[in-house]
């Protein structure tokens, strides 16, 4: 079997000859099935393959653009690696391109191709005869499968940790430092909630996080001082009538999580961070 890289991450997930010619099976990052240019044209039997199905796509191009891409792929041929560039199609532009030939193989390519793709995506793989009648292969076969899904349910897992770090950064939430709260607003428009200074200090204080009115206007709350998603600042002032005290109220790199999420339910915008 040819080992194949990608640089657009492709994965082989199957390679199988139809009467005598190999066919991979590609699957890139969204779950689709693809297959090249040159062997769908070498399968149904055309002197120049690749020049072939070129052909069938230039006639039927609204169709068929749609199911193709082009990509560049290194492959190891001996002792050398050729890069070229190369057409895939997915299954979908498979299927038509068995429509629009005439190849007397046409129609039994196409429901070869349907037999095999539809058993990568119930199994995760082709399941073959050889599978079915050899037990020590099949639990060799099914012991990787155990091993691949395994460290897939890890990788889901922690995605699912990361879930308020991707929203809005890791780096925000290991700060030690806060921020002003005119700052987290600049922060929220550039990712996509237009709120201001003066109306992110009025929901805060709606919300109950700072305190409403009197001396103490605009001081976070006991409960959430605690909770660490505030600090304050303690500022000494110069007046004719002598010292004064002034408290600046920071939100927390905990905090900025925290309000993301909050102000995002307020504002349903999804918020796209750029960390």
């Amino acid at each position: 079997m040819d080992k194949s890289v990608s640089k657009y991450d492709l994965t082989l997930v199957k390679s199988e000859n139809f009467g005598s010619v190999q066919c991979d099976f590609w699957q890139n990052e969204q779950g689709d099935i693809l297959m090249t240019r040159e062997q769908i044209g070498r399968a149904l039997e055309y002197a120049d393959p690749d020049k072939a199905i070129a052909n069938i796509h230039d006639r039927n191009r609204d169709r068929l653009d749609k199911f193709s891409t082009t990509l560049n792929l290194r492959k190891v041929e001996g002792n050398r690696v050729v890069s070229r560039d190369v057409t895939v199609y997915t299954a979908k532009g498979i299927y038509e391109i068995c429509r629009f030939s005439r190849q007397p193989k046409a129609d039994a390519f196409m429901d070869w191709v349907w037999d095999v793709v539809e058993n990568i995506r119930k199994h995760g793989m082709y399941v073959t005869d050889k599978l079915l009648d050899n037990p020590d292969f099949a639990i060799k076969v099914f012991q990787q499968l155990k091993k691949e899904r395994e460290m897939k349910a890890k990788l889901l897992e922690q995605i699912e940790q990361d879930k308020p770090y991707t929203n809005f950064g890791k780096a925000i939430s290991t700060s030690d430092d806060g921020i002003l709260i005119g700052d987290f607003a600049k922060l929220l428009k550039n990712d996509g909630i237009v709120i201001g200074q003066n109306r992110l200090f009025a929901w805060l204080r709606d919300n109950g996080y700072l305190i409403k009115e009197g001396r103490r206007k605009n001081r976070p709350v006991q409960k959430y001082l605690e909770m660490g998603l505030f600090q304050v600042k303690e500022s000494v002032v110069h007046t004719s009538q002598g010292d004064k005290v002034t408290i600046t109220p920071l939100i927390t790199g905990k905090g900025q999580l925290y309000f993301i999420e909050k102000l995002r339910e307020d504002y349903g915008v999804e918020v796209a961070v750029s960390c």
